[in-house]
C-alpha cells in the first residue's frame, strides 16, 4: 500500500466534528471512567490487576501508551474516538494507576495484561469467544499492540501505530536523552532538556510532558523487550497496520515505518504528519484524531 500524508477521504463529516468538539464534550460530561481487571497467570504465579480508563459506547479501541508513561496521555484522543461513536479502554501497564503485578519477564507478559482487558471487556458470557478489537500503541505501545497481535490473533482486527519504532538504531545522543528523561537526579532545567530532544519536535513545548514519567516502569518494559525475541512481535501477526509516523521523530523515524510496510506491503499504510517528534500525541492532538478516526470509520463494524 502506498504512504500517504493526507487523510481519507472516507471520513464521516459527522464523525470527525464529533471528534473536534471531543475535549470540551468531555469536559461537561465527565465521561472517564475505569475498571481493574484481576487475574491470576498460573497457579505458580501472583495475581495481576490491570486498569483500563474507560470512554464512550461502541465498538472498543484499546489505546496503549509509551514507555514509562501511563494511559491517561491519551486521554485528548480517547474523548475525540469516544465521542465519534466508540468505547476506549486506555489501559495502564503494571506500576501505573491501579496497575500493580509481579515483574513482567517479556513483552507476553505485558500481551496478557491487554487481553485480560479486552476479554473482560468484549466477552458477554464466560462461553463466547472474544471479539477482536482495534489496538492503538503509541511509540514503546506500539511494541506491545504488535506483541498482543501476535499472540492473542482472535483478539485483534487491526492495529494503529502511533510513533513505530523498532527496526531503526536510536543516535547515541538521542539514546542519551531518552535514558535522561528517566533519571531522577536531572535537574529540572536538565530534564526537561532531555524531553525536548528526545520527544518533541523542534520549535514544539515540551512542558506539557514535564510529568508523568516512572522510571521504575521504563526499566522494567525494556527489560522485558530486551527479553524477546524481535520475531515474535515484529510482525504484528497477520493483522491489518496502518502507521501514523512523525516527520522529526528521532526516537522512531519515519524509516522504521516503511521498514514495516516494505516487509509487509499487502497490509501495511503508512501516513507521515510534520511537526511532530516521538511524543506526538500532545504535539499533533487534532491531526491524529483525524487519521485514526478515518480508518476506524472504513473498518468493519
Amino acid at each position: 500500500m502506498k504512504t500517504t500524508s493526507h487523510l481519507s477521504r472516507r471520513t464521516a463529516l459527522g464523525g470527525l466534528a464529533a471528534a473536534l468538539a471531543a475535549p470540551a464534550y468531555a469536559a461537561r460530561r465527565g465521561t472517564r471512567g475505569s475498571r481493574v481487571i484481576a487475574y491470576r497467570p498460573d497457579a505458580a504465579s501472583g495475581s495481576v490487576t490491570v486498569e483500563a480508563l474507560l470512554r464512550g459506547t461502541g465498538p472498543l479501541v484499546v489505546l496503549l501508551p509509551s514507555l514509562g508513561r501511563g494511559a491517561s496521555d491519551f486521554d485528548d484522543l480517547a474523548a475525540r474516538i469516544a465521542a465519534a461513536g466508540y468505547r476506549t479502554a486506555a489501559v495502564n501497564p503494571r506500576g501505573i494507576g491501579k496497575s500493580k503485578g509481579p515483574t513482567a519477564q517479556s513483552l507476553a507478559d505485558y500481551a496478557r495484561d491487554v487481553f485480560e482487558v479486552i476479554k473482560a471487556l468484549q466477552t458477554r458470557r464466560g462461553s463466547e469467544p472474544v471479539r477482536p478489537v482495534v489496538l492503538i500503541g503509541h511509540a514503546y505501545g506500539n511494541r506491545l499492540a504488535r506483541a498482543v497481535a501476535a499472540h492473542y490473533p482472535e483478539a485483534v482486527s487491526s492495529l494503529i501505530l502511533l510513533a513505530s519504532g523498532g527496526q531503526v538504531a536510536i543516535a547515541p545522543a538521542v539514546a542519551k536523552a531518552l535514558r535522561d528523561v528517566f533519571d531522577p537526579a536531572l535537574s529540572p532545567e536538565a530534564h526537561i532538556a532531555a524531553v525536548r530532544m528526545a520527544f518533541f519536535a523542534p520549535g514544539n513545548d515540551p512542558a506539557v510532558w514535564r510529568d508523568g514519567w516512572y522510571g521504575a516502569v521504563a526499566m522494567e518494559q525494556q527489560t522485558a523487550t530486551r527479553n524477546t525475541p524481535t520475531d515474535a512481535w515484529v510482525a504484528g501477526g497477520d493483522k491489518p497496520i496502518y502507521i501514523i509516523q512523525a516527520a522529526q521523530d528521532t526516537v522512531a523515524p519515519p524509516a522504521n515505518a516503511e521498514a514495516l510496510r516494505a516487509a509487509h506491503p499487502d497490509r501495511v499504510e503508512v501516513s507521515v504528519i510534520d511537526n511532530a517528534g516521538h511524543a506526538m500525541l500532545p504535539e499533533q492532538p487534532g491531526m491524529i484524531a483525524q487519521l485514526v478516526l478515518a480508518r476506524l470509520a472504513a473498518a468493519p463494524k
